[in-house]
């Protein structure tokens, strides 16, 4: 196996803040917005942050391969906005993005549109202020926006995953720019959603996603669970997206707002049984997934699917416990469905305290 290439952290010099500024966008080292300058002192510091010498590798990073150091994610943390405290959830996030089971190349490499999305869990969230209420997915957290956003420069500059170039998606996704969320864990009915990953209850974790953009349930007139249910099912069961066209290897995400979390608890349901529901409900008959004659083009239906039977009704997924759920947001009758990639797995790593903390 060939060895990932090494990143080392360059010294520039530019005349003033414009022509560095001008330079890096020349360079296509940015999203394309404004960032901040990466100096020397930011980086150090960003480094103390994370609390690990600057030359860990934390993982190889594709489709270059080139190795994520604490150092050059440091560089595009500071970049990105971060404040020191964030690196440890930063690494935690870019570790569990290059597992293998995550897929990260062809997640990087592919036409989808898909994201990598970190959702945080535990007592960080509070101690970093990430959001979990209103506009979870959206702007006006730095906390969420810049940790989001360094991961998203770090598979940019690390990986090669430049738009055209390393990264082919067809139309991208505004959660490209950056995606990070954390879980209401005050307002969840149910077990912290770390513990359905095997991690304890004082444990802090972030566990990544090939997500697309949320896909919204509106859901204020039915106030029952298995109206609330059904309707979500149904938005799940589109026929277009990856997983459900008989990728049944992968997982996704449900995210329930508080108030569809408490109908769902008060109509006795537990994550499982919402689990149960959306795997039996969640289902397209296989005429419409059908492509040039083809009915199992993935090869990754279960076994028990007749596909002789164009009315024969498919999972989204192999399993019910591979439709996560979460609960996120504020008050309002609004939840989200986040579709993936599919061919591949979330993964969760534990998030190490802030440094000074231990």
């Amino acid at each position: 196996m060939t060895t990932p290439p090494e990143l080392h952290a360059e010294h520039l010099s530019f005349r003033d803040e414009d022509e560095v500024t001008e330079a890096f966008h020349a360079r296509r080292w940015t999203d394309g917005l404004a960032f901040t300058l990466p100096t020397e002192a930011r980086v150090q510091a960003m480094i103390a942050g994370a609390g690990r010498p600057a030359g860990d590798v934390i993982g190889a990073v594709p489709p270059r391969w080139a190795e994520a150091t604490v150092e050059n994610v440091a560089i595009n943390a500071v970049m990105a906005g971060c404040r020191p405290e964030y690196m440890p959830v930063l690494l935690a996030a870019l570790e569990a993005a290059c597992d293998p089971a995550f897929g990260l190349y062809s997640v990087q490499a592919t036409t989808h549109p898909c994201s990598v999305l970190s959702v945080v869990t535990g007592p960080v969230v509070q101690q970093v202020g990430l959001n979990f209420s209103h506009g979870v997915f959206g702007p006006g957290f730095r906390a969420n926006a810049s940790i989001g956003r360094a991961l998203r420069l770090v598979l940019i500059n690390v990986g090669g995953g430049v738009p055209g170039a390393g990264d082919q998606s067809c139309q991208g996704s505004p959660a490209k720019f950056s995606a990070c969320i954390a879980e209401n864990e005050a307002a969840t009915p149910w077990e912290p959603f770390r513990l359905t990953r095997g991690f304890a209850r004082e444990d802090s974790t972030v566990t990544v996603y090939s997500g697309e953009s949320p896909h919204n349930l509106h859901d204020q007139v039915m106030y029952s669970p298995h109206g609330t249910l059904t309707a979500l099912a149904r938005l799940m069961a589109t026929s277009a997206h990856n997983n459900s066209m008989g990728v049944t290897m992968g997982d996704l995400l449900v995210v329930l707002c508080p108030e569809h979390a408490h109908t769902l608890a008060r109509g006795g349901f537990t994550r499982q049984d919402v689990q149960q529901f959306l795997w039996e409900k969640a289902r397209s008959p296989l005429r419409l997934l059908m492509r040039s004659h083809e009915p199992n083009r993935f090869g990754n239906y279960p076994k028990w699917v007749d596909t002789a039977n164009p009315d024969e009704l498919i999972p989204i997924t192999g399993r019910a416990e591979d439709i996560h759920v979460l609960v996120s947001g504020g008050p309002g009758p609004h939840s989200s469905f986040v579709p993936t990639f599919g061919f591949y797995r979330s993964v969760t790593r534990r998030i190490g305290p802030p440094a000074g903390t231990r």
